[in-house]
């Protein structure tokens, strides 16, 4: 609108101000830009004035009378935008939800009728060339609503994605293209993509900021702006525990990648969702993806597919390459696949294989964000335990969260956990030997973990003088879940008709029985023990290894071979010998065909 609509007195002076904004060009010649201001100085008496032109800014003076949302021509503004709306096209629930879910941008447009009625700048407009009168309080909200030139986009943007009224005006400079109805439909669509179903309680922030925590190399733009994004939402009450909040996430998703409200649904939105569901990623999992990694939106499916090679290196079947993207959204950043080079030079230099290596990244992509310089102090504190190249890679495989740590920490934790083991009888060459067996135990809590496997034990009738040879043989107790591992194996030979004093006794014996599956390792072996081969459960009781060897290639053939020769003998002598010990005592020195024991690491 002309400044000439404003006869300024001459004892007046006015100046006019403007923040810098990242794009200067109107986007849409008709928006005011909300920022300007008037000032006016009264020159004589000393008064001084403050007034927001209504049709240049406009968000309502600090200073103004306020205004109650519950007066009549707060109502009358809120029915003026909702027939100001309608007329875009609007469906009438979505213009109801507008104007009742918009009261800043209601109240901007009061506050300005309100203005120019005290200047009595209403009396005439020219409209189609003609001089038209404007009356009726409703009639002027429109006018000033039209005269805005966002074409209702910042009031939907205030109510349906919760903006502030100036994010609200700055984002609305992008959108001058963009039919209002198109942008309801493009903001419900993506809220159903981002927010559908419950609240995830915080774990989308819980993975966001391990991310974070682990990412110690130069990142690329997409990573960067990703990086804002997070911090805006970090900086709030609640943090990036809020992340999967769409009440509160959604509007610095729209703030930090304004551009998304410019993507077309079909060509891109859809196209990419169904190009993520194909590759394993269900659709109550797509916003673990998006919200990770918002530019993945703005990728065009070629670029994903040329980024995703990364993942034949990795050797990631095509069915688990959705597991990976869902732990690890960043792995199809540039500056994420420049590191995984890095990365495996740095493992190759130190002969550790690449299968360890790729398998350790399966399981812990977040190894991409660390720089080489701090996995190579992670890989000297962890080599300064007694671990050779050789066994670097087991380690690596089986725990490589421990590469994650901080060298300090790690240093930290590993005295803690060998001053336990200490206590426990080990020696720091033994201690060595059970972190290249079970690395998880140098990363995990001694009271809430490792004692409660020594009161487990406990419990269990293991007298503390064999806690040293029940945790040699079988490390990986300390770190077994209790519930989910350890009772239900205690309870299902239980069940089979031994006593708790048997049990106790067997894992005093043999304690890597507890790591085996009951489906597949115990119910089959005694099942065969007690109805194939017609002996009591007392013979796996006093020789408990008996679980330990493979049923298909030495347990049947063994006995079979006795069978037939009508041999007695225990289960110890029948399983415990060699090939050749075996042919010798039970076959006179026959060769036998019987293949030797399979490590019982296998089972």
């Amino acid at each position: 609108m002309s400044s000439k609509l404003v006869p300024f007195p001459t004892n007046f002076s006015f100046t006019l101000s403007a923040p810098p904004s990242p794009n200067p060009s109107s986007l849409f010649p008709n928006f005011s830009l909300p920022s300007f201001s008037i000032r006016l100085h009264n020159q004589t008496s000393r008064t001084h004035h403050h007034l927001h032109h209504p049709l240049l800014a406009t968000p309502p003076s600090t200073s103004a009378p306020s205004l109650d949302d519950q007066s009549e021509e707060f109502e009358q503004a809120r029915e003026a935008l909702f027939e100001f709306l309608r007329d875009f096209g609007v469906s009438e629930e979505d213009s109801a939800a507008i104007s009742s879910g918009s009261p800043r941008y209601v109240r901007m447009l009061v506050d300005g009728v309100r203005e120019l009625d005290e200047l009595k700048l209403w009396s005439s407009w020219k409209s189609n060339g003609e001089e038209k009168e404007l009356s009726g309080f409703k009639e002027k909200v429109m006018y000033m609503a039209k005269e805005k030139g966002d074409n209702g986009k910042v009031a939907f943007l205030e109510s349906f994605v919760g903006l502030s009224l100036s994010s609200a005006m700055n984002v609305a400079r992008y959108l001058s293209a963009e039919t209002l109805p198109g942008l309801i439909g493009k903001v419900k669509y993506m809220k159903e993509i981002f927010f559908s179903g419950s609240d995830d309680g915080g774990i989308i922030g819980k993975n966001a900021r391990r991310m974070m925590m682990h990412l110690s190399i130069p990142v690329d733009e997409d990573l960067q702006q990703t990086l804002s994004f997070f911090e805006k939402i970090e900086a709030r009450r609640g943090g990036l525990d809020m992340l999967g909040s769409k009440d509160v996430s959604f509007r610095y998703l729209v703030e930090s990648f304004p551009r998304l409200l410019l993507l077309p649904l079909d060509s891109q939105m859809n196209t990419l969702v169904g190009f993520l569901e194909n590759i394993g990623i269900p659709s109550e999992c797509m916003r673990n993806v998006l919200l990770l990694f918002p530019p993945i939106m703005f990728f065009d499916i070629k670029v994903i597919k040329t980024r995703m090679l990364a993942f034949k290196e990795l050797s990631v079947d095509e069915r688990d390459i959705g597991k990976v993207l869902r732990k690890y959204p960043w792995v199809l950043s540039l500056s994420i696949q420049e590191n995984y080079k890095d990365v495996t030079f740095f493992f190759d230099t130190k002969k550790v294989p690449k299968a360890s290596v790729n398998h350790a990244i399966r399981s812990w992509p977040h190894l991409l964000g660390c720089s080489t310089s701090k996995i190579k102090l992670m890989v000297e504190e962890i080599e300064s335990l007694g671990v050779t190249n050789k066994k670097l890679g087991q380690v690596i495989c089986k725990s490589p969260q421990i590469l994650l740590q901080k060298p300090q920490e790690f240093k930290e934790d590993f005295i803690q956990v060998f001053s336990f083991l200490e206590d426990l009888g080990f020696d720091k060459e033994t201690a060595g030997m059970i972190l290249g067996r079970c690395p998880e135990i140098f990363a995990t809590s001694i009271e809430r973990t490792l004692k409660r496997k020594l009161k487990f034990l406990g419990a269990i009738g293991v007298s503390e003088v064999y806690f040293p040879r029940v945790i040699k043989k079988y490390p990986e107790l300390l770190v077994s879940d209790i519930d989910r591992t350890l009772l239900p194996r205690m309870r299902y030979l239980v069940k089979m008709g031994m006593s708790k004093k048997d049990v106790a006794f067997m894992v005093r014996r043999f304690s890597p029985l507890l790591g085996y599956s009951i489906e597949e390792v115990l119910r089959p072996k005694l099942d065969f023990l007690i109805n194939t081969m017609e002996k009591p459960l007392k013979d796996v009781v006093d020789y408990p290894r008996f679980l330990s060897y493979s049923l298909e290639k030495k347990i049947k053939p063994r006995f079979w071979v006795l069978k037939q020769r009508n041999i007695e003998c225990s289960l110890k002598d029948m399983l415990g010998k060699n090939d050749e010990e075996f042919a010798s005592d039970f076959l006179e020195a026959e060769s036998t065909q019987v293949p030797p024991p399979p490590s019982p690491a296998h089972q």
